[in-house]
């Protein structure tokens, strides 16, 4: 396949992968980049399209980046309420326990 197409298809994948946050996905398609991308420099200097098209993926492997920060972000926050709650949920699960007993 053509390096520009290639890394047009790998922009289109990476930026469908990050708006569904399908995190297996942008998984696979930064191994995947890992792997295609250094040979892909090994063929020669790029074309003017060949650069355009790099310069697209790197920007939506940059968006992909930011989401998966974010949304990392916002699990700490959620995980870290959970974890200061955790003494009254199971205080409250400890009474409901109880009050099944004594009934």
């Amino acid at each position: 396949m053509a390096r520009q197409a290639l890394l047009l298809r790998l922009a289109r994948e990476v930026a469908a992968a990050t708006a569904a946050a399908d995190w297996t996905a942008l998984a696979a398609l930064d191994c995947q980049m890992a792997s295609v991308l250094p040979a892909m420099a090994a063929q020669g200097a790029w074309t003017a399209a060949e650069r355009a098209a790099l310069a697209a993926l790197r920007q939506q492997h940059r968006e992909a980046v930011q989401k998966v920060g974010a949304t990392s972000a916002g699990l700490a926050v959620h995980l870290q309420q959970m974890n200061t709650q955790k003494e009254g949920w199971l205080a409250y699960a400890l009474d409901n326990d109880f009050a099944g007993i004594q009934a």
